[in-house]
């Protein structure tokens, strides 16, 4: 029973968080663009190659996510952010998502009016 209780309550909060999405997402269909917001002051994440073409870890996941969502994983334009002004740019509007190093705490999230959908990176 413990079990089933799980489940629900975990389909619940997926069903509560696509909701809170889904004016961001139809925001990415109309533009036809994912803006992700990267820094790139962490090496190996988010950084311009030589020839100015975005590559790393973070850029890796937002030309997956421009892929599922967009279809086209070359639709992404990278918004570099410092640690002051990441969450300020994806409730600006100026930013869709946040790829680069954010931990998520109790006060991040009921405090910055964003949905942390989960970890993708461990480290320690």
């Amino acid at each position: 029973m413990k079990y089933l209780g799980f489940i629900a309550a975990a389909a619940t909060a997926a069903v509560v968080s696509a909701g809170a999405l889904a004016g961001t997402l139809e925001d990415v269909k109309k533009a036809g663009v994912l803006r992700c917001v990267v820094s790139t002051g962490i090496a190996g994440f988010a950084y311009p190659d030589d020839s100015g073409k975005w590559k790393g870890f973070d850029i890796d996941f937002c030309r997956a996510t421009a892929a599922a969502v967009l279809g086209d994983a070359s639709k992404i334009k990278a918004v570099t952010s410092t640690g002051k002004t990441r969450f300020t740019k994806l409730n600006s509007g100026e930013g869709d998502v946040l790829w680069r190093n954010t931990t998520i705490t109790f006060s991040r999230d009921v405090g910055v009016k964003l949905t942390f959908l989960g970890v993708n990176y461990y480290d320690g």
